[in-house]
């Protein structure tokens, strides 16, 4: 049993529970998400016992994440939004610099996959513009509303593999955030269970999907992922800090997550994503 991934799961529990941040962002700094996509699609291989013993700890973590650490994300994008949202604005461009050196940028790129990278990046950024579909949480499952919190938990699942995409803002332009966050805080079992399904399906058919195309067409992939965590930047920014001191425990906030990516990356030593 892997247990050093009950931190991992951890880390991207708190991170997918950040509207614009994404798990699949913290996977690649730990470098761990060529694993993760190969331990989800072989799920239902020969070899699945292997791949338990590396997905249970890191459930365990990000369902520990989800559970203890919903109520104080809720806290702080309600209170302390600017600086919480800096501190993931570091995080995500910190990863920028060991992504572009595993890509090769300089010797793989040629002008093909910077228009992919540009067009990427600039179609995720628009839709820091799109209004959330958010309205009061569901608290009572029916057959009404099961259908529609089962497809968004698979929707969200697909965003969570995907560097760059948050599961969690997917939710939200879906309606869904707020039944989510409710269902985790009050512990409504029933609601948990039908997203959790559309989690659990969604992580299988896109990790088959993302793993093949990986192992395919790996620049362009590149392109792609450094594309939609450029782009996630402008998802995340809050706007300008408002006064001094916001200002400064903003930038310190900042500074934290480029050097929590330091740290954390150090373990990974690649992003290896192939």
């Amino acid at each position: 049993m892997e247990w050093r991934n009950i931190y991992r799961g951890l880390l991207m529990g708190i991170s997918d529970l950040i509207p614009g941040v994404s798990g699949g962002t913290i996977a690649l700094i730990l470098g761990i998400y060529d694993r993760l996509l190969s331990a989800i699609s072989g799920f239902f291989s020969r070899e699945w016992k292997k791949q338990l013993l590396f997905l249970i700890p890191l459930g365990v973590g990000i369902g520990t994440a989800l559970l203890l650490f919903s109520r104080l994300i809720d806290y702080l994008l309600t209170y302390h939004i600017v600086p919480t949202q800096f501190f993931f604005i570091g995080l995500v461009l910190g990863v920028l610099p060991f992504l572009s050196r595993e890509a090769g940028m300089a010797r793989n790129f040629g002008p093909l996959h910077y228009v992919i990278l540009a067009a990427v990046g600039i179609s995720l950024a628009a839709t820091a513009f799109l209004s959330p579909a958010e309205s009061e949480p569901i608290r009572e499952l029916n057959a009404t509303n099961a259908p529609g919190l089962f497809f968004a938990g698979w929707l969200g699942s697909m965003a969570m593999l995907l560097p760059g995409i948050s599961g969690s803002f997917v939710l939200l332009l879906l309606g869904a955030y707020s039944t989510a966050i409710a269902a985790l805080s009050d512990l409504n079992l029933p609601i948990i269970a039908v997203i959790g399904a559309g989690v659990g399906v969604g992580f299988i058919i896109s990790s088959k999907v993302i793993h093949y195309l990986l192992s395919r067409i790996p620049t362009v992939m590149y392109a792609i992922i450094i594309g939609l965590i450029a782009g996630s930047v402008f998802v995340i920014f809050p706007g300008l800090p408002g006064d001094f001191l916001t200002g400064l425990i903003s930038l310190i906030t900042f500074l934290a997550g480029l050097a929590l990516t330091a740290i954390i990356g150090r373990e990974g030593k690649s992003l290896d994503i192939r």
